[in-house]
């Protein structure tokens, strides 16, 4: 891995909605070449439009960002000659059949066409979809679209990729499929920025993460130092319904380092000495009349620092700054 990185972003600042949305508030990050950099947050964080401004489908309103040292801006066609782009929604041609996609990506990519065929023949048989290749793509299921894109991506060989969050929807066979494509493509030197609300790829795949919220970034570091910080332990106690978890989180406050998270009707304490403060929490609760339903004693996992840092865990939902960029759409009322 080399020491300068691929992909370098300083105190970004875009709004929408005339000035009434600001996507991103001064957000930076870097992505060491040939690694994998996990960028996650909250609906709404500022995810998409970071992409959209590192890919020069956007400019920033203040602030630079560069791709293996060309300026998103003043080299915007540098920077496309050096980057592919996956998003969640297939950008591929639903009249075309597979190989036709990838072809046409090919020659808009401006290779001769004897080498589109040739690559499109190449990443077919790579994304297991051969077979298929002959075929409109409405036939296509929907990990074998989402495989297509990610292989329309790599037509011309890319050393940056961005995938945003690319496995939304899919299957868990699919997810991992791709997952496995994605840690080739990084052992080849491929560098990637990945946004996703799935935990478990972020941490399966990431070899930094940076959360973002409200257009900045709100922590950063490795899967396994985000996990650390938080703490050794994680002690989840379940209750018959959000009024008592809520009675239990306020007698529980002084048991953890940290304030308990009420997660509906469970209570989460991060600890270091886990099975003590279970037992000495079922001691408090018994005392005072609350009745447990039920309780974990486990390690943290990225999703705990998800909860921990934005006050509510990951989910997959769609957001209104894909209208950003949508001629004649309604202007967001957020950013990703």
């Amino acid at each position: 891995m080399a020491d300068q990185p691929a992909v370098v972003a300083h105190d970004l600042v875009k709004v929408f909605a005339k000035g009434r949305v600001r996507a991103l508030d001064g957000l930076s990050l870097s992505v060491g070449a040939g690694t994998v950099l996990g960028l996650l947050g909250p609906n709404g964080a500022g995810k998409t439009t970071v992409v959209r401004i590192l890919s020069t489908i956007i400019a920033p309103d203040e602030g630079t960002a560069a791709i293996l040292g060309y300026d998103v801006v003043r080299q915007a066609d540098q920077v496309r000659r050096s980057i592919g782009l996956a998003g969640q929604y297939a950008t591929v041609d639903e009249n075309l059949t597979g190989q036709e996609n990838i072809v046409m990506v090919g020659r808009l990519s401006h290779l001769p066409m004897k080498v589109a065929r040739a690559r499109s023949d190449e990443l077919l048989e790579q994304f297991g979809l051969t077979e298929a290749a002959h075929r409109p793509l409405t036939t296509y299921s929907g990990g074998m679209r989402r495989r297509l894109d990610l292989a329309a991506a790599l037509v011309a060989r890319p050393p940056v990729l961005f995938l945003d969050e690319p496995t939304t929807g899919l299957d868990p066979q699919s997810r991992n499929d791709l997952w496995l494509v994605i840690e080739q493509l990084v052992a080849g030197g491929v560098t990637v920025l990945l946004t996703t609300q799935y935990l478990e790829e972020a941490d399966r795949l990431a070899h930094r993460i940076v959360v973002v919220d409200k257009g900045t970034v709100i922590a950063e570091g490795t899967p396994a130092s985000l996990k650390a910080d938080l703490g050794t332990t994680v002690v989840a106690v379940s209750f018959a319904d959000p009024e008592q978890a809520a009675r239990a989180a306020a007698l529980l406050t002084v048991t953890g380092r940290r304030r308990p998270i009420v997660d509906r009707s469970v209570v989460e304490l991060t600890v270091e000495e886990g099975p003590k403060t279970a037992a000495e929490a079922l001691r408090a609760l018994d005392a005072a009349g609350i009745e447990v339903a039920g309780l974990t004693v486990r390690e943290p996992s990225l999703d705990d620092v998800f909860l921990s840092l934005t006050g509510h865990r990951a989910e997959i939902a769609l957001d209104a700054e894909a209208l950003a960029v949508t001629p004649g759409a309604a202007p967001p009322e957020g950013g990703r």
